[in-house]
């Protein structure tokens, strides 16, 4: 007879023999990635009513087919913007309900204006009877096919072709008729919807529209205070909103500044601050403020540029926050100090429904592993030096007032980036 073998859940076997569990080390990936930001836009090519999800080399390498021009062209400039320090951002056409410019052997694949700029030629084949058709954008060849009959044509990127048309010589013939579509308030609360189950640090919105504005800062305090979900919105002078979680640009009598620091936010690190960044976009940003003003525009919570020599720098990394209390202090009227404690937020929310949520055992043992994992997570943000002095005495982890349930209470001291400097000379 053999011996006995295989796993075991208890202790309970009758067979002498070898019972071995195979079982994988669960490493927690420790700090959720930044660089994560969505952004709803008036665009002239691309899919309506989605979320794209576009890396900053994506937008660097396939710009063309993802919205209709080259990295370089003009209408692309918000991007450009937004991408010089996002990583991964989710982009939202506004102006959806549009139309799409055709001709009597296209139709354009998105709706809009970019459609007119779009040609279709077709000459006679080398292969009898054959006809060659070509897609042109702005002059540039994107694509040709060799076919008898249009049945045989396919989508390309920038063109549906009508399969039951007559193809015939032409040495040129235009898409037209392409529009954008409008938009109003529903199609930023139907971006609000969509981009709500996915993860990412900075939302922001190019608007001068105070109605608009108001239903993004009430979104975010929604989504930060009754759900948990970690995340800060970049408007354009909505100081009035007085909330840690709104970013309120001041500069510039338009919103043109936004997907540039939106893409700077997100992708700053959690141990670093976005105070004296330079400004490296494209855009002329108005600097022309008095020291008084500059100190004014702190004290009220709006987030300024200033010329520093020939650079323009962010004057110092603030949100919105005026109104302290005991649960919120000066510290978090800091951004940095936001990014940390974020950070923490959906590490350990994270941690907690991928590793010990219906689980892990809610008894001794199971509570000390989760305060092994808090703890651990913690040291890491010490190494980085986000937070400092930290004490694993400070996390306790008990049984809640149900079976189910933990309370953990945590105690963190916050770094920031120094800022100002006091010194003093003495002079024999």
């Amino acid at each position: 007879m053999a011996l006995g073998g295989g796993s075991f859940t208890s202790q309970n076997k009758v067979l002498p023999g070898a019972y071995i569990n195979f079982v994988n080390l669960t490493r927690a990936n420790i700090f959720a990635d930044r660089g994560y930001c969505a952004l709803p836009i008036e665009l002239n090519w691309c899919a309506e009513n989605t979320i794209m999800t576009v890396t900053a080399e994506e937008f660097y390498t396939n710009s063309f087919v993802l919205f209709g021009y080259d990295y370089n062209h003009a209408a692309m400039k918000p991007l450009r913007e937004l991408f010089l320090h996002a990583k991964t951002a989710y982009i939202y056409r506004l102006n959806a309900s549009g139309v799409k410019a055709s001709n009597a052997f296209a139709t354009a694949k998105y709706e809009g204006t970019r459609g007119n700029d779009i040609t279709i030629k077709i000459e006679n084949s080398s292969i009898e009877d054959n006809f060659d058709v070509y897609t042109y954008v702005d002059g540039n060849k994107v694509d040709m096919q060799t076919v008898l009959t249009s049945a045989s044509l396919v989508t390309n990127d920038f063109v549906i072709f009508k399969t039951d048309s007559t193809l015939a010589l032409t040495a040129g013939t235009p898409l037209t008729s392409g529009a954008n579509g409008t938009y109003t308030s529903a199609q930023y609360q139907s971006f609000l919807n969509a981009i709500e189950p996915y993860y990412f640090n900075i939302i922001g919105c190019i608007t001068t529209d105070s109605g608009i504005k108001s239903l993004f800062s009430n979104f975010t305090k929604r989504m930060r205070d009754e759900h948990g979900v970690k995340f800060q919105c970049v408007l354009h002078k909505y100081e009035t909103a007085d909330h840690e979680g709104i970013i309120s640009v001041e500069n510039n009598t338009n919103p043109d500044l936004i997907p540039w620091v939106v893409g700077l936010e997100c992708s700053v690190e959690i141990n670093q601050s976005c105070t004296n960044k330079i400004y490296d976009g494209e855009y002329t940003v108005d600097t022309a403020y008095t020291q008084a003003q500059l100190v004014a525009g702190i004290l009220a919570g709006k987030l300024m540029f200033h010329s520093v020599g020939t650079n323009v720098r962010v004057l110092k990394d603030i949100n919105t926050l005026l109104t302290l209390s005991d649960t919120k202090g000066e510290l978090f009227k800091s951004n940095q100090t936001i990014r940390v404690i974020d950070q923490i937020g959906n590490d350990i929310a994270k941690i907690f429904n991928e590793q010990y949520l219906g689980i892990v055992q809610n008894d001794d043992i199971g509570r000390l592993s989760l305060w092994s994992s808090i703890v651990t997570h913690h040291k890491a943000l010490e190494t980085l030096r986000a937070i400092t002095d930290f004490d694993p005495k400070a996390i306790t982890v008990a049984q809640g007032a149900t079976k189910e349930s933990v309370i953990v209470t945590d105690t963190i001291t916050v770094v920031n980036a120094m800022e100002k400097l006091y010194m003093t000379v003495v002079v024999e």
